[in-house]
């Protein structure tokens, strides 16, 4: 189900993902809006999945991760549990900060990081390569970010 927002909602998602640590004070004052309304607003588009939460966003290169490598992985299909197999071993990787799942050639992409290249290799060999089904693994090293936005146009 779509959630209908009028021009206050997206005010208040605007506000929101450029300011995500407003008190709800704060945001109903730049909004324009009573705390008590602004209260009522957050609430409903929580409440309709609009809104699901808040969280810190955390640079993983200041806590000295330096490398970032995006695996796209081919799934064995013959075996009938192979992607929820794969996966619950995939998400008890700590290393792993990602998993996207698609139709197509690859199956899975994991986005991995981990300190230095050393560690990179001995996490493919330890970790990543022990994972159940993979039929073929590519890995493409990040070189550079171009864009990382998870901000949408309202």
């Amino acid at each position: 189900m779509i959630f209908m927002q009028d021009d206050t909602d997206r005010r208040l998602l605007r506000l929101l993902q450029e300011t995500p640590d407003l008190s709800t004070a704060e945001l109903a004052d730049r909004a324009g809006l009573t705390a008590m309304r602004c209260a009522r607003r957050l609430a409903r588009l929580e409440e309709s999945g609009v809104l699901r939460g808040s969280r810190a966003v955390i640079d993983w290169k200041a806590l000295g991760f330096a490398v970032a490598v995006s695996l796209r992985v081919t799934l064995d299909k013959t075996q009938p549990r192979a992607f929820d197999e794969f996966l619950a071993r995939a998400r008890e990787v700590a290393e792993v900060i990602e998993i996207q799942t698609f139709l197509g050639r690859v199956d899975v992409r994991l986005q991995i990081v981990a300190r230095d290249l050393g560690h990179y290799r001995d996490l493919y060999r330890d970790k990543i390569l022990r994972l159940p089904h993979i039929a073929d693994i590519e890995s493409l090293m990040t070189v550079s970010v171009v864009k990382s936005d998870e901000a949408l146009p309202l």
